[in-house]
């Protein structure tokens, strides 16, 4: 498994909930373009109560190995700003069935591609949480929560920084028996919605799956007799339809 597939693993904290808050955020992949440096990612609540929700960010690094780690995001050399990306708000207040925003904000240098990986943890409020709630609401908060059976959701998404210089240069190697996609830019690219279907039997699919081919790493198949492999490959703005059969 090359790295860029590594980073399809997210966070997930509990089962679902039965009662309470229930958020969501949306797309669990998210993308700064080269020409951006903020992003609103927004956070909404189908539940029946308030959700309060704490949001904190890792960056996503990676050995010799390719085996990937999360950290802290450091402070730039100012001692004033993060190197990386940070949420602002970091804590949010979601009503029932309502929806609030934060903005990712990146600060730092844009010579290569940076990971981040952003959990959306929901909370119940404490004071030294940071929410803007008296003690009193917090108390009633936890009251009306305890008159019901609650299991609160948290979602961990991914979070891509791309170069200022974004390039994309996508190689295609093909074989008789081998179909290999090799991302020579310097920025992720996308295999989006693939999957492989019989050239005979048009509902004779596989799985649909998504890959992120990383700068310098490939993605790759073997082809197999009578099925044709069907995907989009997105780079940046652009989509292209790929079909590649195997007769």
């Amino acid at each position: 498994m090359n790295r860029g597939l590594l980073l399809g693993l997210l966070s997930v904290f509990c089962l679902p909930a039965q009662a309470g808050p229930q958020i969501n955020v949306g797309t669990v992949y998210d993308y700064l373009e080269a020409d951006k440096s903020t992003y609103l990612k927004r956070v909404f609540n189908s539940g029946d109560a308030t959700a309060f929700v704490k949001i904190n960010v890792l960056e996503i690094v990676y050995d010799d190995a390719g085996t990937p780690k999360e950290i802290a995001v450091e402070n730039a050399a100012d001692g004033a700003s993060r190197n990386g990306l940070m949420a602002s708000p970091a804590r949010l207040i979601v009503p029932a069935q309502g929806m609030q925003g934060t903005r990712l904000l990146y600060m730092g240098e844009r010579d290569r591609e940076r990971y981040f990986r952003v959990r959306f943890v929901p909370v119940v409020p404490e004071k030294e949480d940071d929410f803007v709630v008296t003690g009193e609401e917090r108390e009633d908060y936890k009251k009306s929560l305890s008159a019901g059976v609650n299991v609160m959701t948290g979602f961990g998404t991914i979070f891509f920084v791309r170069p200022k210089d974004a390039r994309y240069a996508t190689a295609i190697n093909e074989s008789e028996s081998r179909y290999e996609l090799r991302n020579n830019g310097n920025t992720v690219v996308i295999v989006d919605e693939f999957k492989s279907c019989s050239l005979s039997k048009e509902s004779d699919c596989g799985a649909t799956t998504k890959h992120h081919v990383l700068a310098g790493k490939s993605f790759a198949f073997d082809k197999e007799k009578g099925r044709e492999y069907r995907f989009f490959l997105i780079e940046g703005s652009d989509k292209k339809t790929m079909k590649v059969a195997s007769r």
